[in-house]
């Protein structure tokens, strides 16, 4: 009977050791784009725009329909986004708005190699070179910055680098491509996945493409699947901007000549669905590697944009805003044990993607992540947050509660300026109720909302003061 016992005991701990090792043996899949607004796919309601494989990922997992970024204190920002979502940890504990990641606040690659994973990167990186070589053990194909410049080659012909073991990248080893940028950063993608069949090692492939960021030069053949005209304007579009935001002169914002006319912006909408779909044709080959080598039976792949864009609403054309079309991202999860063509609402962040890899592999969370997993809520439906906050530089901050009501605040040269939106009722954000005294309760909650998660999330602005001073 005891030596029955012992074995049994024997053979159930063997169990749980093979259940945790088969966890910490799964691949990471980590695809990203540049620029691209909420709802840019096809299958997520957008009816205007061609996403074939984002749809047939969405069907693969678990699409988050109200994923946010928190913002950041500069007009790039990508770079605190992109920080954010690979170390777990939030926009006002950022060093230099995320142009270094410290060693003490590592990125989920990183974690992951030092677990003995094979980690790869191609395309952007918008940080320090230290970190990226700490992250990653090889990559190709890298693009060091912000955006690929017309000067320099725009998209067509793309400046990139080599992966240097010494973590040294300098001006002379970078090289200049003859095609597009997307192109490059699948193929070698494409090559890494393709050489880890067979290999017991564990991977991580993160693919950081550029676009649809601007200069929006899609190759012919896409562009002219939204040539015919029919384009139609974005919900919210006005020629301008209808008060100084403390942003309406920032490079962004200057691409198209103001006032906004209806034709300028049908183009740039038509140029800006041209990129998407061109990037959505190399997912799909990055996803096509995966199955024909095998893998989407031990993969985990996500799917997510790192900020996204106005092209015309509210008379922007930039990021530089907390109105949806700029703060809300696509986010996708796919994993071979986790729920399919799902769609969940939870109110999340893009900081939530670290502790979400790091618990699906089975590796400890590091102590400087201070995000949350979302697999709670792709598998059970967990509640997760009552409210989002975000900031951007110090003049505008605003909440978003899960109830769908949003508040924004800004102070530009003293200049205060309020905005209280019921999303349910209205989606685009043209009708402003904080002057509406129906609404008078409901704007001092939702202002004592975010004084109490400024003060979670570490915001050193004092919003009840007319300065809006520092603490």
């Amino acid at each position: 009977m005891r030596t029955g016992l012992i074995n049994a005991i024997i053979i159930l701990c063997s169990l749980l050791s093979n259940e945790t090792y088969a966890q910490k043996r799964m691949n990471v899949v980590f695809i990203l784009s540049d620029d691209q607004r909420y709802n840019t796919i096809h299958l997520l309601g957008n009816k205007n725009i061609s996403t074939p494989n984002l749809d047939r990922l969405v069907r693969m997992g678990t699409a988050f329909t109200r994923a946010h970024i928190m913002g950041g204190r500069q007009g790039a920002i990508c770079m605190p986004s992109r920080v954010m979502l690979l170390t777990g940890t939030y926009a006002n504990h950022l060093k230099d708005d995320g142009a270094i990641i410290p060693a003490a606040t590592p990125t989920f690659p990183e974690v992951l190699r030092a677990n003995g994973y094979n980690t790869f990167q191609s395309g952007k990186w918008h940080s320090d070179k230290a970190s990226y070589n700490r992250s990653f053990s090889t990559g190709d194909n890298i693009f060091f910055g912000g955006m690929n410049f017309l000067e320099a080659g725009g998209q067509t012909n793309p400046q990139m680098f080599h992966y240097d073991s010494s973590g040294k990248y300098p001006d002379s080893a970078k090289w200049q491509g003859n095609h597009f940028s997307s192109e490059y950063y699948a193929e070698a993608a494409i090559k890494f996945i393709n050489e880890q069949k067979g290999n017991e090692k564990p991977f991580m492939c993160y693919v950081a493409f550029t676009s649809p960021h601007d200069p929006r030069t899609a190759p012919e053949h896409f562009r002219r699947m939204y040539s015919d005209g029919s384009m139609p304007l974005p919900p919210s579009f006005m020629p301008q901007h209808p008060f100084d935001n403390g942003e309406l002169n920032v490079r962004d914002e200057l691409l198209v000549s103001k006032p906004l006319q209806p034709d300028s912006i049908r183009k740039e909408q038509a140029d800006y669905y041209a990129m998407i779909t061109e990037m959505d044709s190399h997912v799909g080959k990055i996803l096509d590697a995966l199955q024909a080598n095998g893998m989407l039976e031990n993969t985990l792949i996500i799917f997510a944009g790192d900020n996204g864009l106005a092209v015309g609403d509210h008379g922007l054309l930039g990021k530089q805003n907390l109105y949806d079309y700029s703060v809300r991202v696509p986010l996708i999860i796919a994993g071979p044990d986790l729920p399919k063509n799902k769609r969940s609402d939870a109110l999340c962040y893009l900081s939530d993607i670290c502790p979400t890899v790091l618990e699906y592999t089975g590796i400890p969370v590091s102590a400087s992540v201070t995000a949350k997993s979302l697999l709670p809520v792709i598998k059970n439906d967990a509640p997760l947050r009552d409210d989002v906050y975000f900031l951007y530089r110090d003049f505008q901050r605003g909440v978003r509660t899960t109830d769908n009501w949003k508040l924004i605040l800004y102070n530009v040269n003293g200049v205060h300026t309020t905005q209280l939106f019921n999303l349910n009722t209205d989606p685009a954000e043209m009708h402003n109720l904080a002057k509406d005294e129906k609404y008078t309760n409901k704007l001092q909650q939702l202002t004592m909302l975010l004084i109490k998660d400024m003060k979670a999330y570490g915001d050193n602005l004092d919003i009840t003061r007319p300065d809006w001073k520092k603490q």
